[in-house]
């Protein structure tokens, strides 16, 4: 049975350079990469290829030492021209050179009737081979999911409400088919509920609304609405002991392409976003481009912070860097270096805050958009309880305590307070509006990785 969600507590960050439905012209980069870092818990990748090789998309370049099972696949084709290495060889970027016609590995194809039939091993086996699992999200934990485990429900959140977000409707266009073999194939794994949350102050997108084997819920409120931790606080949360999966839009959809056609392909539309782009809307590429092509004679000013990602929770990279393997957008602002005459104490309309005495009236301008940089209008200081965070988290949780909590490495008062609910992504607007400026998602996976290791 359907449900729906209205939340009071949030916080919309309305920005300039929301992305136009239009796709720009652009020239596919050389260069591919896939990072260890992008998967997190994954802490000792075993390298399979080396400098040299020649691959398909598809084909694995690593595993978890002890996982070996569950490949990690190259999204193009091509030859393996850096291994990039950190502290101790750390394995930083698998980088491929592409070929100007990608070629795929070969997997079993399914029409629709198979999958219906097909075991729940079966699904597993192809998934792990063709590096599709990836896509499957655990929480607790917010890591890759373990085929063993078995989830008490999925969630997908069919939207997203961090700034400059892209639309999922229109990065699933014409994906119908794909999306549905994806739900069939996610109800094989749970004896549960499959999720589908909607933003619920809007009309329903067709790929949505005629998609079956799900409860199709409606979520109404500022973002963090569209966190899928969020949803999952209202819809089945989670207690010491459960699991749950949640998987992206695009993943859901990248999964049935694989058992419909046989083939792991990562390629997918990108939202280039930000005050500091020039022609804003979408770019199709495959998972870890190189962003130097997609943004090429795009981009305006010779400062910049080029992010893969949002701007919350994205990750800064050169421009000659590259798109996370999980990120549909790309945003681009100004760096933030100079010095401000008085800083927050200057009376203004133009910067945006959350706090009633910052940014002079900015809570009154719900339409306006803001173009903001990379100075955070502060340094760090000690922790200002100032009670916000309750104000912005839509969860049952006391998020000051909580990171207190954390602080003190007291594991009773984290599980009590509400850690097994949270990632990074759920606190990010925490973060944003901290008078602190504590790093307050470090702070968080620190916790995390503390109760999961404990």
């Amino acid at each position: 049975m359907s449900r729906t969600i209205k939340l009071k507590k949030g916080f919309d960050i309305n920005l300039v350079g929301k992305p136009k439905k239009q796709v720009l012209k652009t020239n596919q980069p050389e260069t591919f990469a896939i990072k260890p870092s992008d998967f997190v818990g994954l802490s000792r990748p075993k390298l399979i290829v080396k400098e040299g090789d020649n691959v398909k998309a598809g084909s694995p370049l690593f595993f978890e030492r002890g996982i070996e099972d569950i490949l990690f696949t190259a999204p193009v084709s091509g030859e393996i021209v850096e291994i990039r290495r950190g502290e101790k060889r750390r394995v930083l970027e698998v980088k491929i050179l592409a070929d100007k016609e990608i070629e795929f590995e070969k997997f079993d194809k399914y029409s629709i009737s198979d999958i219906s039939s097909m075991s729940k091993e079966a699904a597993i086996s192809q998934l792990k081979k063709s590096g599709a699992w990836t896509n499957f999200i655990r929480r607790p934990f917010g890591i890759i999911a373990n085929p063993e485990e078995s989830p008490k429900a999925v969630f997908i959140s069919g939207f997203d409400t961090h700034p400059l977000a892209p639309d999922f409707a229109y990065l699933l266009r014409d994906q119908d088919q794909n999306f549905q073999a994806g739900i069939d194939i996610l109800n094989k794994f749970t004896p549960g509920t499959v999720h589908l949350n909607i933003n619920g102050n809007g009309e329903i997108p067709q790929i949505f609304s005629q998609v079956n084997g799900v409860q199709l819920n409606k979520v109404y409120g500022s973002h963090p609405a569209g966190n899928v931790g969020v949803q999952i606080h209202h819809l089945a949360p989670i207690a010491k002991g459960d699991v749950v999966w949640t998987l992206s839009p695009v993943g859901v959809a990248q999964v049935g392409k694989l058992f419909l056609e046989g083939v792991y392909d990562t390629s997918k539309l990108v939202a280039v976003t930000g005050s500091q782009i020039k022609k804003t809307g979408y770019v199709r590429t495959y998972a870890g481009a190189c962003l130097n092509k997609l943004l090429e004679a795009n981009v305006e000013g010779d400062d910049n912070r080029f992010i893969s990602g949002n701007v919350l929770t994205g990750e800064g990279v050169r421009l000659e860097g590259y798109l996370g393997y999980y990120h549909n957008q790309i945003s681009v602002i100004p760096e933030g270096k100079q010095e401000e005459f008085l800083g927050w104490i200057l009376p203004t309309t133009s910067k945006l805050s959350f706090h009633k005495a910052f940014g002079l009236f900015s809570f009154l301008n719900g339409k306006k958009e803001y173009k903001v940089d990379t100075n955070t209008h502060g340094e760090y200081r000690n922790f200002v309880v100032t009670g916000s965070f309750e104000n912005v988290l839509p969860m049952d949780i006391l998020p000051t305590y909580l990171f207190k909590a954390i602080m003190a490495g007291d594991y009773d008062d984290m599980e009590a307070l509400g850690i097994y609910e949270l990632i990074e992504e759920d606190v990010a607007l925490c973060e944003f509006i901290d008078v602190s400026k504590n790093p307050l998602q470090e702070i968080l996976r620190e916790g995390i990785d503390l109760i999961k290791e404990g």
